[in-house]
């Protein structure tokens, strides 16, 4: 096989995507309590009484009178309209068609429909496979931890974001898609058939040493309930340690993260929400009456694709001293997003807050520090080792 130039190949990618789920990107953290923003929002998003749309209109105008072409006036205004939102520079306030807008909701809620059962993020300027799924296409085939991902059906994609190779890789069952990546500087092809993908947002496991591993892979609108129906079933087998895995999981909903922080904290603060939109922060607080694991040894993983609602319930449990952190250094996602419901089945997606642990800290572009830094290497994952997990069981 042909030896590939990877540091000539190497590119900035247009936007850090961090932890992709299976062979989708990102996990989004959705801000909660949106009539409180509302009144603030409203008129933010419906005034144009500061913009120029003549110097827009100067710019369609010459375009149209000039191009050798057929114009979509539909997708020229779908464009202006990411423009618009892009040209913020804040890489998490993100305008989403319908399309794009179906696509997200059906990701935060598990409907990931086919694909071929890769994470994915973003490392040393390259989307890499961080893991692939057991019994899944990708896994089956050979594909392993650390592979770059160059190609797609034969088209270059080495240089797309995360979010964009996913939806590619994405497809109906029993579809078949071809995936070339680079291993050590050589290109390798796989040709896999799409199967569809059973995500569930948690999970419980055993160890005989009376631990239990609980794992979030997301934070969805069913992770409270879920976590709660573990933690009778966990407290019933006389259990001395529970291990909380949050690893490569990119958030969700605050109020799923508040009704986790519920099995440990008992009504008390757990985030801090500032905005300039606001002069009164908001304090969200745990649930009273369900902390069943509040004086059960606690230990959490992480890695540098946890984020945002994550974060919120690591560094809450860590302010709290409910907890040791064992892993890698967390992403550092300390705002808050909004979902505005557009025209035409279109969304906005809009920081609107910066948020706090409980003891006013922000990990915004810095992420939580574990208690114990363990790294898990490609090497590692590709011969099913653990030393994060082998560290929080010693401890």
């Amino acid at each position: 096989m042909a030896k590939v130039d990877w540091k000539a190949k190497k590119v900035k990618l247009g936007s850090a995507i961090i932890g992709a789920a299976i062979t989708l990107a990102i996990g989004i953290f959705i801000g909660v309590n949106w009539n409180t923003y509302a009144p603030y929002l409203g008129g933010k998003f419906t005034s144009n009484n500061n913009i120029s749309w003549n110097e827009l209109n100067e710019v369609y105008n010459a375009l149209a009178s000039n191009y050798d072409g057929e114009i979509d006036k539909s997708a020229i205004v779908d464009g202006a309209k990411h423009g618009l939102v892009e040209a913020v520079g804040d890489k998490y306030t993100v305008y989403m068609n319908k399309e794009e807008s179906n696509e997200f909701n059906d990701y935060l809620h598990g409907d990931v429909g086919a694909g071929v059962g890769i994470e994915m993020g973003l490392r040393e300027g390259y989307t890499r496979v961080l893991r692939t799924l057991p019994d899944n296409p990708a896994r089956r085939a050979g594909v392993l931890a650390g592979d770059i991902i160059y190609k797609v059906d034969d088209k270059e994609v080495y240089d797309w974001t995360t979010e964009d190779i996913a939806n590619v890789l994405r497809g109906s069952a029993g579809s078949t898609v071809k995936l070339t990546i680079v291993r050590d500087g050589e290109e390798k092809s796989f040709e896999l058939t799409r199967e569809t993908i059973n995500n569930v947002s948690a999970y419980v496991d055993y160890k005989k040493n009376n631990t239990a591993i609980i794992t979030i892979t997301r934070f969805d609108t069913d992770t409270g309930s879920l976590v709660e129906s573990f933690a009778k079933e966990i407290k019933d087998k006389n259990t001395k340690k529970v291990i909380l895995d949050l690893r490569s999981n990119g958030g969700g909903y605050v109020s799923a993260a508040r009704d986790l922080l519920s099995l440990w904290l008992d009504g008390e603060k757990i985030l801090i929400q500032k905005s300039k939109l606001s002069a009164i922060d908001e304090i969200t607080y745990s649930l009273r009456n369900k902390a069943v694991f509040s004086d059960i040894k606690t230990i959490v993983l992480v890695n540098g694709n946890t984020a945002s609602a994550s974060e919120i319930v690591a560094g809450a449990l860590r302010d709290y001293k409910k907890a040791t952190i064992v892993g890698e250094t967390t992403y550092g996602k300390g705002v808050v997003q909004a979902m505005l419901d557009l025209s035409s089945g279109s969304m906005l997606k809009v920081t609107t807050a910066h948020w706090y642990t409980p003891l006013g800290n922000t990990l915004n572009g810095t992420g939580i520090e574990p208690d114990y830094e363990v790294v898990n290497t490609y090497d590692d994952i590709n011969h099913s080792r653990d030393p994060q997990m082998d560290k929080a069981l010693e401890i």
